[in-house]
């Protein structure tokens, strides 16, 4: 199979996964180990922005995309997710609802599919992707000084992951009336 740039970046997104688990919980590089994973992090959530608006912009969406390109978004984020429960930075509570949220809403796509229904982001879930990003980001660089926007982040984001799993539920529950659920 001949993979196009978009489906390219996805894979390296997924392959640059290990490289940031590896630093964010390798105690023995001190801070240089979380600054190179949040080079990681960063470089990782920008193939994301990337491969989606080259696939948009060129016609480059294929099969392979859509399945691994949310697939990839999903482990980068619970990988820093789990790491963070780790190392005692986030409460495991957080990452629970967080993570049932992603596995609820892709149980929705995959019902969706099955009648030919594409369950497509909205700006809810966009915000919450964006509130994710920006809280990990934070969480890796704990800076004493931004504890207080951290927190705020926590808890946006998490709030944002319920509101967003509430909207998908409302907008698309006639997916499971219709599959017989």
């Amino acid at each position: 199979m001949k993979m196009n740039l978009p489906n390219k970046l996805t894979l390296l997104r997924v392959i640059m996964i290990p490289f940031f688990v590896f630093f964010m919980l390798a105690d023995s590089f001190g801070y240089a180990g979380r600054i190179t994973a949040l080079v990681l992090f960063c470089a990782a959530s920008f193939t994301d922005y990337l491969d989606g608006h080259i696939a948009r912009k060129y016609h480059l969406v294929t099969n392979f995309g859509k399945f691994m390109d949310p697939l990839a978004d999903k482990l980068l984020v619970c990988s820093a997710l789990i790491c963070f429960v780790e190392k005692g930075e986030l409460a495991a509570w957080i990452v629970i609802i967080i993570m049932a949220r992603e596995f609820i809403i892709s149980g929705f796509r995959l019902v969706a599919s099955d009648s030919g229904v594409v369950i497509a982001a909205n700006y809810w879930g966009k915000f919450k992707t964006v509130s994710q990003m920006i809280m990990i980001i934070l969480i890796i660089l704990d800076i004493e000084a931004l504890s207080i926007l951290t927190q705020i982040f926590i808890y946006l984001a998490l709030a944002l992951t319920v509101i967003s799993l509430e909207e998908y539920i409302r907008q698309n529950i006639n997916v499971l009336k219709e599959g017989g659920a």
